[in-house]
């Protein structure tokens, strides 16, 4: 009988199959830059690289006048050496709105930071490898950064989200039609999602064998590409456990025999419908806050710093490779602690 693949190892063919179409339509040069990285990036990475350098030599080709004598496949090495920073920051500048196939498109501060990012690290790559002269991405500034507030759901709105999933009493006539049969997985989906902070693509990938009730812990693949042990408490174990008594009674679609969670259609559930299904149940607790699973995490790892004041224990659960990753996004809870504890501390009594 044949093994069904791993999850991530799907996504990760399914990306190389699209990293090949994106390179098709790049300089032949730019596969020595993705080989080059392999060993150091995810798949997701490198298609994120290839989308924003498709982007950047497509301005190029248009805008620049010694770029515009030649076809992007046939731009040689030595024509980065030709591209100066002040090319490159009119294309930043370009990137807060620009029209391509009749449809509009903008990027904030985080999008052009994210494509000036993938730029330095291809600039790095030639100029390293001494087949540049120049690496004008160095000396463009990166675009300052406001902070985010971090946007999650309050403690009474967890508990009103997890009622709602299991009433379903406020959705609508269709989507009631269909709770019934899907109450019990959404439930179980959603308390792993609160209960643990794993990231939405950790959670479609989740298989039945890994997890393990005796240790009430599961098995998670890692952004960083890694596997790790994540746990689960009591409240979390008695969801799964309910819904694995049913879905035991599932007979899956051919390559989705091993999924924990599966659709409607009896195929393991994609990262789109976890995004659906928390936007249909969220949309019934607040219609402020824009909840998405990524919001959960945030949820989970803001009430567990609050519990612990252990940033680094966060930053390990969380899976952060750099804490400081961690800390900066929890900054504010910091702060917060920081002024109750001058509230605490009296001089003299009044």
């Amino acid at each position: 009988m044949k093994k069904d693949k791993a999850y991530f190892e799907k996504v990760n063919i399914e990306n190389e199959l699209k990293l090949r179409e994106h390179l098709k339509a790049l300089p032949h040069f730019c596969r020595d830059f993705f080989i080059g990285i392999e060993p150091t990036t995810s798949s997701r990475t490198r298609i994120a690289y290839a989308y924003d350098l498709g982007i950047f030599f497509e301005y190029m080709h248009e805008n620049n006048p010694v770029c515009k004598k030649i076809d992007i496949t046939e731009f040689p090495v030595t024509l980065l050496d030709e591209i100066k920073s002040q090319d490159i920051e009119e294309y930043l500048n370009w990137l807060k709105y620009y029209v391509k196939d009749d449809m509009e498109h903008t990027n904030n501060e985080r999008g052009i930071s994210r494509k000036l990012a993938s730029l330095r690290s291809f600039y790095n790559f030639f100029f390293r490898t001494e087949r540049i002269k120049s690496n004008p991405a160095e000396l463009v500034k990166m675009p300052k950064l406001h902070e985010k507030a971090i946007v999650r759901l309050d403690v009474d709105e967890v508990a009103i989200l997890l009622d709602e999933v299991e009433s379903g009493e406020n959705l609508t006539t269709r989507q009631k039609a269909y709770h019934a049969q899907t109450k019990k997985r959404d439930l179980a989906l959603l308390t792993l999602l609160l209960g643990t902070g794993i990231r939405v693509s950790e959670c479609v990938g989740l298989d039945l064998t890994d997890i393990d009730f005796k240790n009430n812990g599961l098995k998670v693949h890692r952004k960083g590409g890694y596997e790790a042990i994540v746990y689960f408490g009591d409240e979390v174990a008695e969801a799964l456990m309910d819904y694995m008594n049913e879905r035991e009674k599932v007979i899956p679609v051919e390559g989705s025999a091993n999924a924990l969670f599966l659709s409607m259609q009896k195929k393991r559930i994609s990262v789109r419908s976890v995004e659906n299904l928390v936007k249909k149940y969220s949309q019934l607790v607040t219609t402020l806050k824009n909840i998405t699973p990524h919001k959960l995490r945030s949820t989970y790892g803001t009430t567990l710093y609050q519990e612990t004041g252990d940033i680094y224990l966060v930053a390990d659960v969380l899976g952060h490779k750099d804490v400081n990753t961690t800390r900066k996004h929890y900054a504010a809870q910091a702060d917060e602690r920081r002024r109750q504890a001058a509230k605490v501390v009296r001089l003299r009594d009044k």
